[in-house]
């Protein structure tokens, strides 16, 4: 047996044809992959942003309630590590840039082997003196590393993503005959900075030609203070790098058609989260409570044991982040660690049985999520009460956690998934920029009546009975004590 990831980064559920996406969106292969999949309709985040997703891929547990955007632990069960010890070939190809900074430097070694391409983003990978080109017309001049990449990228071929899916589609023409496989193909597209070729940028025109145009395909992550024209110039930039995805999945599909090899290679085609495009008034992720936009995520499988089931959907729950682990383990006849929280998908491709009642999601000393597939309950409680990460590896994004903070660091533990090990507790800033800002209440909405979520149900019934799930769910992830009481459970 083999298997095949495609992953994306923020790609938008709401702009996809299997998923009701407008008809302006240019998305074929996104049609044509739901043809031979299943497609889940009820698929959500665990942790946030990308890195905490990444973590929760491989251990099958939420990353975000013990700590923040880090590198893989010592004492982590890492499902392709898991996978590579039990003979499985696997191989990651990614332009997916936070993979080789401070703060995700543990992920692809994890894999048997690994391809890296650099150029996407802030990548700091090329070194020139010269300062770039920016234009005056964008709408922001973001860092400057990527104003140098933009100016060494001229054409399609040259783009961090279609290296990426080359690497992969090598990876599988080599191997396609061979047994006991694992490729996961991991775009960083469609992340800003919305860029790519002019040929995907075609397809999208302004409807008052270019000239004149606002350069806007970096939104930041505020609110919207752009008129609704330049709001529509930032959808379709965005449009025309999901279209470049899409070609990108479509020759994943082409392989699949000419190596025929839908009979034994299960497909997963994924995201890690949505991305705000002026809904809500907002832009991006983080700083906002976590919408349907960015929370409620598109997800495919082909499953080659359950071919009979293409094309069909599911209304299961499932949170890909952490259930993928165990599906993967599994399908290749390797069992899940005790410690991983996540579900073998297998029985919800087959006949859609059900794999959890409730899922929480969140950031790291932010609110807690949860959903039962039919309400959403964003739980604030004390934004300034203490919080800690829990960590042997105090790193962030970029660099390293301040030394004012590892000095105040103590041992505690152990947790039931550190195999006896005692981690650094490190205070954390509370009230900053990775909490609610302004409105900090709890918000409930019934996803059935209100599915854009514009306005916030009072039912007290409700809330108690979603605030014992999501206690229940901390408990079972052995979540720290701290967090009951900053949530007021």
């Amino acid at each position: 047996m083999k298997a095949v990831l495609l992953m994306f980064d923020s790609l938008n559920r709401h702009f996809l044809p299997p998923y009701g996406g407008a008809d302006w969106i240019h998305a074929p292969n996104f049609a044509r992959l739901a043809q031979r999949a299943v497609t889940f309709d009820r698929s959500y985040v665990c942790s946030m942003p990308c890195m905490p997703a990444r973590r929760d891929l491989h251990t099958a547990r939420p990353n975000f309630l013990h700590t923040a955007w880090q590198p893989i632990e010592a004492y982590d069960d890492s499902m392709p590590a898991m996978l590579t010890g039990a003979g499985v070939c696997t191989h990651l190809a990614s332009d997916h840039y936070h993979y080789w900074e401070d703060g995700g430097a543990t992920y692809h070694t994890r894999y048997g082997s690994w391809e890296i391409f650099r150029g996407q983003e802030g990548d700091e990978c090329i070194g020139q003196v010269r300062e770039p080109h920016i234009p005056a017309n964008c709408n922001r001049k973001g860092r400057r590393s990527d104003w140098v990449n933009r100016e060494h990228i001229r054409t399609d071929p040259q783009y961090p993503q279609t290296q990426t899916v080359d690497a992969g589609l090598a990876f599988i023409d080599r191997n396609a005959r061979e047994d006991r496989w694992f490729v996961q193909i991991e775009c960083f597209d469609p992340h800003e900075p919305f860029t790519c070729d002019r040929m995907w940028r075609d397809l999208y025109p302004s409807p008052d030609g270019d000239a004149g145009a606002p350069l806007f395909d970096w939104p930041g992550y505020e609110p919207v203070s752009e008129p609704p024209e330049v709001v529509e110039q930032a959808k379709r930039n965005y449009a025309a790098l999901l279209s470049k995805c899409d070609a990108s999945l479509g020759r994943v599909l082409d392989a699949f058609d000419r190596l025929g090899l839908w009979g034994d290679t299960m497909l997963i085609v994924c995201t890690d989260h949505g991305f705000m495009l002026g809904e809500h008034g907002c832009w991006a992720k983080n700083w906002m409570p976590l919408y349907e936009e960015v929370a409620h995520t598109p997800f495919f499988v082909h499953d080659p044991r359950q071919p009979q089931h293409a094309g069909q959907r599911r209304d299961a729950l499932v949170q890909p982040a952490i259930d993928l682990g165990p599906t993967l383990l599994r399908f290749f006849g390797v069992e899940p660690t005790q410690d991983m929280l996540g579900c073998d998908l297998a029985g919800a491709v087959r006949d859609d049985t059900p794999v959890r009642d409730a899922a929480i999601f969140g950031y790291f000393a932010n609110r807690v999520n949860i959903t039962d597939g039919r309400y959403i309950y964003y739980r604030t409680g004390d934004t300034t009460a203490p919080a800690y990460r829990y960590t042997l590896m105090p790193t962030k994004m970029r660099g390293f956690v301040d030394l004012p903070s590892l000095a105040q660091a103590e041992l505690a533990g152990p947790f039931s998934f550190t195999k006896g090990l005692r981690l650094l507790r490190v205070p954390v800033e509370t009230g900053n920029a990775q909490n609610p800002p302004g409105d900090a209440s709890d918000l409930l909405f019934d996803l059935a009546a209100d599915p854009h979520q514009q306005r916030p149900l009072d039912d007290p019934a409700v809330e108690a009975r979603l605030c014992e799930q999501m206690k229940q769910l901390m408990q079972q992830a052995d979540a720290p004590a701290e967090q009951f009481g900053r949530l007021r459970l």
